[in-house]
């Protein structure tokens, strides 16, 4: 296993941008992300289905940068995506970055998956997604900006036993990204996407076994799962000016044996 990298210093290259992140409660790659955005001197509004952990995200975000705004929202409901993009507006003035982190996992054998199981992995996975790019794209192209980072996984390309309905999610995502770009190109709006193999953060046991994901990091060339912010930092370049001729692209952000 190797030793951690130092944890980059902010260089300011979100600068003036303001950021919306979807399912930033909590510890994983939403909230790393939030946190990273801010340190490169972004403005940022951040949103998830919890309350509590909402508030609890914002206090530990507090003293980095501007002061966060917040805003919940359950991206499987049209009428919550609406409401958030109202509040961002109010907040914010204008999102210049948003990115989609809201997802939901879980493990289940395809001959034992139920309707109820597939469909809501579907719809908070992938149609959030597009209920969110689809607000994006109201607001970001008669503006002629903005940049959109949507979070996939490397199981849109790679087979996982248990992970049929997450899975289709995320190849579906990569798709919508791709296509969502072409779309968007021609107003100067950028989507890309995220594949991360696997980012460790303490609410991954409650989807997964820990004997899956020793598992799982074992097959990582480094030995290790990422951190979180070794995702985030990857989704910030993406919605930098550094990527200003980067749109349709998955980026796998994975040391995983091919």
């Amino acid at each position: 296993m190797t030793t951690l990298p130092p944890y980059p210093a902010g260089r300011n290259i979100l600068a003036g941008k303001t950021v919306l992140v979807t399912a930033a409660a909590g510890t994983g790659i939403g909230f790393a992300t939030a946190k990273r955005c801010l340190e490169e001197g972004a403005r940022v509004m951040i949103s998830d289905v919890h309350e509590r952990r909402l508030g609890e995200a914002a206090e530990a975000l507090s003293g980095i940068g501007d002061k966060v705004a917040t805003a919940r929202c359950d991206v499987s409901v049209e009428a919550d995506v609406q409401h958030l993009w109202e509040r961002a507006t109010a907040e914010l003035g204008a999102v210049d970055v948003l990115v989609n982190n809201a997802g939901l996992g879980g493990t289940a054998p395809l001959v034992e998956m139920t309707d109820e199981q597939w469909s809501k992995v579907l719809d908070i996975t992938l149609t959030g997604t597009f209920r969110m790019m689809r607000a994006a794209f109201r607001h970001m192209l008669p503006r002629q900006r903005g940049a959109i980072v949507n979070n996939a996984s490397v199981l849109g390309w790679r087979a996982q036993a248990g992970q049929a309905h997450y899975a289709a999610a995320k190849a579906g995502v990569m798709a919508l990204t791709r296509c969502a770009a072409v779309e968007a190109a021609t107003a100067g709006v950028r989507v890309n996407a995220v594949a991360p193999s696997l980012a460790l953060h303490k609410f991954l046991v409650k989807v997964t076994t820990q004997e899956l994901l020793d598992d799982l990091q074992s097959r990582e060339a480094f030995g290790r799962g990422a951190e979180p912010w070794e995702i985030a930092n990857v989704i910030v370049f993406l919605a930098s000016d550094y990527a200003s001729y980067m749109t349709g692209e998955v980026v796998s952000v994975s040391s995983q044996h091919a």
